[in-house]
């Protein structure tokens, strides 16, 4: 075998065997219950590859860069740490997530709520080109999640 294919380069995430996708679940992987139910009730039965890479450093606090396709379950990767924290540390204004698209901010938005709903998350969604009084009115509310453009 070649040294370069020996040794991953730096950038690159160790590669997990296929036989960790196929057996890892949400619970494997530290989620609470609670939001493995609502990852079940989503039709989510496994984990994805970036989520079983990423969730597990997210959960011990670790900064995390991931690179995935559409469709992947990113949001899933960083959404799921983050409401197992907000349950551990409950308080209103606990995250924020900037995008780089009003149309992924509303997405994320969707997802956080759907995780979230049997825990009562709540979310909002701060963009340009919508009213700033409602913005300002939803701000007012404290929600535990906003999202930006």
């Amino acid at each position: 075998m070649a040294a370069s294919e020996e040794h991953n380069s730096p950038t690159e995430a160790p590669q997990p065997a296929v036989e960790d996708e196929e057996t890892k679940t949400f619970k494997d992987l530290g989620v609470t219950d609670v939001l493995c139910e609502a990852c079940d009730q989503l039709g989510w039965t496994k984990p994805t590859k970036i989520q079983i890479e990423a969730i597990p450093l997210a959960l011990q606090g670790r900064d995390i860069i991931g690179l995935a396709e559409t469709g992947s379950g990113k949001t899933g990767a960083f959404a799921l740490p983050i409401l197992n924290a907000l349950l551990e540390t409950p308080q209103r204004l606990f995250a924020l997530v900037l995008t780089p698209t009003r149309e992924l901010a509303f997405q994320i938005s969707e997802q956080f709520e759907a995780l979230g709903s049997s825990i009562g998350v709540q979310s909002a969604v701060i963009v340009g080109g919508i009213d700033s009084m409602s913005q300002s009115l939803a701000l007012a509310k404290k929600p535990h999640i906003v999202i930006g453009e």
